[in-house]
């Protein structure tokens, strides 16, 4: 039987995670898409907690209006970027978390790589 698009998803997810693991200096850049909004964490897993979240419901970004879904996803990698790097961190590893690079997620991670992150 085939998979869903969930348990797919799920079975990158996993692959994916036994191979990344973020630190203090070199966090995990993860991504969650919604089918309206868009998040990031920066997360140091070796004392599993979260050092950054921005979001597309962040002030900056949910005030414009008449935006799409992928300049909402630039505009967030670009204040992701912004602040992580106030907090001086340049380096990132980065956590797609089951989705393809492709649309949203490749806007989002070209906006971070804009803005001085290094992945």
């Amino acid at each position: 039987m085939a998979l869903t698009k969930v348990e797919r998803r799920k079975r990158i997810k996993l692959r994916i995670r036994k191979n990344i693991h973020g630190t203090g200096d070199k966090p995990r850049f993860s991504v969650f898409r919604s089918n309206k909004e868009i998040y990031v964490q920066f997360i140091d897993d070796l004392k599993g907690s979260t050092l950054l979240s921005v979001s597309s419901r962040n002030k900056e970004v949910a005030d414009k209006t008449g935006v799409t879904k992928t300049e909402k996803a630039r505009m967030v990698g670009k204040l992701a970027a912004e602040k992580l790097m106030e907090k001086g961190i340049s380096q990132v590893v980065f956590d797609r978390n089951g989705y393809l690079y492709h649309g949203r997620i490749k806007a989002l991670a070209e906006a971070a790589r804009e803005g001085g992150l290094k992945f």
